[in-house]
């Protein structure tokens, strides 16, 4: 598995790094194959260490992200989660995974998501706008995401609030 590790704000120590491509092989190797690319990118807001970890594998994308005091407990954390994800959904990802991946790696029993219901449609109307106004748009409905019409591109985009606080905005990329 490739791993890139980043930081925002930061050095990375090498310790670090020594300690995270081990410990990452040793615990998802199991579910993807030599292909896939694992990112950890490391922040450092509030004394906390915040690990952001993104495994790219067969067109899925699993992410994770942990705040700790310690590097190394947010990185187990994230690689945990990632874990319970694939757990989780354990049937409709099996196919995408490499081949042994479920065969030994859970001897116990796990609740698995076998359908997931939709209990509402909702349609409504979008106009242009830019994205400050999207975000205030949101704000003043108190959703976690707004969907709208990028004034400057013309194709819908989405903003949504962050657990930092900041906003981000998803766009499609047409490649």
């Amino acid at each position: 598995m490739k791993t890139t590790i980043t930081a925002k704000k930061m050095q990375i120590p090498q310790n670090f790094s020594e300690y995270a491509e081990p410990r990452i092989n040793s615990k998802l190797s199991k579910f993807f194959g030599d292909e896939a690319e694992a990112k950890i990118v490391m922040s450092e807001v509030k004394n906390q260490i915040i690990i952001e970890l993104t495994v790219k594998y067969n067109s899925l994308i699993f992410r994770a992200e942990r705040a700790a005091d310690d590097k190394k407990v947010a990185l187990d954390d994230a690689i945990d989660k990632i874990i319970r994800q694939i757990r989780k959904n354990k049937t409709k990802v099996e196919k995408r995974l490499k081949d042994t991946a479920f065969k030994e790696a859970f001897a116990e029993p796990v609740e698995e998501v076998t359908d997931y219901e939709v209990i509402k449609h909702k349609k409504f109307k979008m106009r242009p706008m830019d994205i400050e106004e999207a975000i205030l748009q949101m704000n003043m409905l108190s959703h976690e995401f707004y969907m709208f019409t990028n004034a400057e591109s013309g194709e819908i985009n989405v903003v949504y609030k962050r657990d930092d606080g900041n906003y981000a905005v998803l766009e499609p990329d047409n490649q």
